[in-house]
């Protein structure tokens, strides 16, 4: 009887995947091949509008419109070279540290202004942005979207007919999910190629690809920041450099006596006064207290537990990960509303509320019970009113845990409090500055001249893509830090 289930099961399985594919084949614009595909073109340009209002709400556009205007200008210009062109993109710079480039359906490419940092000519950015082209132009998150829902469909009918699947479907849809968070291997390879393609059509010497890429093996970059960095969202394929070099040579046979732009000093001009690394006025930590010198507010940090901060909110986990603080600004309404609001839009029960002051200001401090897939969460809650809008704290954990953890929450939460310490408050940004070579000199000599400290020299000679040893020309422009 099993079996007879399962081959019934199989069978319509792949019923659902052949009518799929019958219906929903489309011709990829690159291959000119026939592509399984469940997403439109339309559908590509609604999610990549919705996905644009939330990566501009999450992580905010880099205030400075001069180097934004930059970006756009080669984007479009390289966009007229893509096998899409009819696309209207968009190109912006987050203000944010981690360093990547993405892409999204419908034309939306992005780079951190920490990507942006570590660029070095126009020849290294025109690589990067051709290879995140090449992502949408090759339809690559379109496919994975039709590859997830096919796989879905599956599951579906699965849990139609097996109990067990049932029991486990919440875990296999997480896990659909994690497995096509990233590119595969064929898809960067493919991106690497069209990012050649791209960049040469349009004048770039697209070894600033390839060179680009050994400065990120060098950079070795941090993981669990609010955005992914490069490697965690771009697979490493093996011999990337070398391909590239491959590729480049084969598409500039195809313009016999051209010369092909690197153009270091104009994109040196253009990151020159850029934000680096965390920006202090949006929130830091100092000790065990966050301070955000631009709202003027401050609040204890649990020891031992890791912070992220982005423009939306503000993230504190233990290491267990059991746990969780969320800190975000609510501008909708009085603190009384925004309670309402949350105990509504979460269908959770209220276990206890009152009204309190905290550090003289008024707010409303619940406990609500709430339903979610792994199990109950009891939720430690904080609705202050400062300035008119709501600060809000939420600090959660299963209900078995929320006696360990309710005292760290309402530490915490307690002890928000205006921000009034000037010296807290007057912090200055880290920003690149460049310097012009006078004398001809190692790397490591300039630095060790502009006072870099000793522990800080690999990541500045990394920043500007060479070597300490390497021996620099007069005329030569460096970037370095300062405060």
């Amino acid at each position: 009887m099993e079996r007879k289930r399962l081959a019934f099961v199989i069978g319509i399985v792949l019923s659902i995947i052949l009518i799929a594919w019958i219906i929903s084949c489309a011709i990829n614009p690159v291959s000119g091949k026939r592509q399984f595909m469940l997403m439109s073109e339309s559908d590509e340009l609604a999610l990549g509008q919705q996905t644009d209002q939330a990566v501009i709400q999450e992580y905010g556009i880099y205030n400075d419109a001069e180097l934004n205007a930059y970006v756009e200008q080669i984007g479009r210009e390289m966009a007229t070279k893509t096998h899409r062109s009819n696309l209207n993109y968009s190109f912006k710079v987050l203000d944010t540290p981690v360093v990547n480039a993405f892409a999204v359906p419908g034309g939306y490419v992005y780079f951190t202004r920490g990507i942006m940092a570590y660029l070095n000519n126009e020849a290294e950015f025109a690589g990067v942005l051709g290879h995140e082209l090449g992502h949408i132009n090759a339809r690559h998150s379109a496919a994975q979207y039709s590859q997830m829902q096919l796989a879905q469909a599956g599951l579906l009918a699965g849990m139609i007919f097996s109990e067990e699947v049932q029991k486990y479907s919440p875990y296999i849809m997480a896990g659909m999910e994690l497995l096509f968070l990233k590119f595969s291997r064929d898809d960067e390879r493919e991106a690497d190629d069209l990012g050649v393609i791209y960049s040469t059509a349009s004048g770039y010497n697209s070894l600033g690809m390839a060179t680009f890429f050994e400065t990120l093996e060098r950079m070795h970059p941090s993981t669990g920041q609010a955005l992914p960095d490069w490697f965690s969202t771009h697979p490493n394929p093996v011999d990337r450099v070398a391909a590239v070099k491959r590729k480049t040579a084969e598409e500039q046979a195809k313009y016999p006596g051209k010369e092909f732009a690197i153009n270091r000093t104009n994109y040196l001009a253009h990151v020159d006064g850029l934000l680096f690394g965390e920006d202090p006025r949006q929130g830091y930590v100092a000790g065990n207290a966050f301070y955000h010198p631009g709202l003027k507010f401050t609040f204890p940090v649990p020891q031992n537990w890791q912070i992220i901060n982005s423009p939306s909110k503000i993230q504190m986990t233990p290491q267990k990960q059991d746990a969780a603080i969320l800190f975000s600004l609510d501008p909708s309404g009085s603190r009384d509303q925004v309670a309402q609001n949350f105990v509504k839009e979460t269908g959770s029960t209220v276990v206890a509320t009152d009204e309190i002051i905290v550090n003289g200001f008024p707010a409303r401090r619940v406990i609500t019970d709430v339903q979610s897939e792994n199990g109950p969460l009891r939720v430690r809650s904080y609705f202050i009113d400062k300035n008119n809008a709501t600060y809000v704290f939420y600090g959660f954990t299963a209900q078995t845990s929320f006696a360990q953890y309710d005292p760290t929450f309402d530490n915490t939460m307690r002890n928000f409090a205006e921000l009034s310490d000037n010296s807290k408050i007057n912090v200055k940004a880290p920003t690149l500055r460049l310097i012009t070579v006078t004398k001809a000199q190692a790397l490591r000599t300039l630095l060790q001249g502009e006072r870099i400290a000793g522990d800080k020299l690999e990541e500045m000679a990394v920043l500007n893509g060479l070597q300490l040893d390497d021996n620099l020309p007069v005329g030569t422009q460096v970037k370095i830090v300062t405060n």
